[in-house]
């Protein structure tokens, strides 16, 4: 084959819609096809096959299923496809494996927020006892279940430092519906500074641009809890 021929065959001459990586960042991974999944394993094909036509040809010598597919051997898949080395097919049976394994494990079980106790018992183990302020949040889906929880700011023995941007961006890198703010007070003092609610109130009117609920403000001391929410000022 020409090197003509070799350069229409490989994937980077593709347009960047046709292109499997490209193709997922931009559309997601449920608009790929098993043979483009396939390829992204792969990473590339052989001489005058393209990772893309390999796969299709490895997927349709067994029947474009792919319980049939997990069935081959690490062997069998380097001796009949040319350019499928060891690591290849290692990289393919451990993804149908990890597929299998993904089938017989069941959902996590997402904690659900229904009030500031449910918060608090959910972030009081994250802060309980530090010397130091920590500045938390939970983020939360629109059924209150929690997605992420993530540490926004470390500070000293009386304050954190928080930017909100840095809040939001991590809401919207989540998708969130819901956010829960969370900081300690090492002193014991579970009484809210000035600062403490103008950054509540920051926070709440940015979020509420992205249509995204700041629930709550939960300050955490030795003996209990302060809810912003439970105190009516959020």
């Amino acid at each position: 084959m020409s090197d003509d021929q070799n350069k229409l065959n490989s994937i980077k001459t593709w347009s960047v819609d046709d292109r499997p990586r490209e193709k997922m960042l931009t559309k997601g991974r449920q608009s790929l096809t098993d043979s483009e999944l396939l390829a992204i394993i792969l990473g590339s094909g052989s001489r005058g096959e393209s990772a893309v036509e390999l796969s299709k040809r490895i997927l349709n010598d067994h029947h474009n299923n792919l319980n049939e597919l997990g069935k081959i051997s690490i062997k069998d898949l380097v001796k009949k496809y040319k350019g499928v080395g060891e690591a290849k097919a290692i990289n393919i049976i451990a993804a149908l494996e990890l597929g299998r394994r993904r089938q017989d494990t069941d959902p996590l079980e997402r904690s659900v927020v229904k009030s500031s106790k449910d918060a608090y018992q959910i972030l009081y183990p994250l802060v309980a006892d530090l010397p130091h302020e920590e500045f938390w949040i939970l983020l939360c889906n629109r059924a209150n279940k929690v997605i992420h929880k993530e540490t926004i700011g470390r500070g000293g023995i009386h304050s954190v430092v928080v930017d909100a941007r840095i809040v939001i961006k991590c809401a919207l890198d989540y998708l969130a519906s819901t956010i829960i703010l969370c900081h300690n007070h090492p002193s014991g003092n579970l009484k809210p500074s000035g600062e403490d609610i103008k950054l509540t109130k920051t926070v709440k009117e940015a979020a509420h641009l992205f249509d995204i609920k700041v629930s709550d403000h939960i300050i955490i001391g030795d003996n209990g809890y302060y809810s912003f929410a439970d105190e009516g000022i959020i």
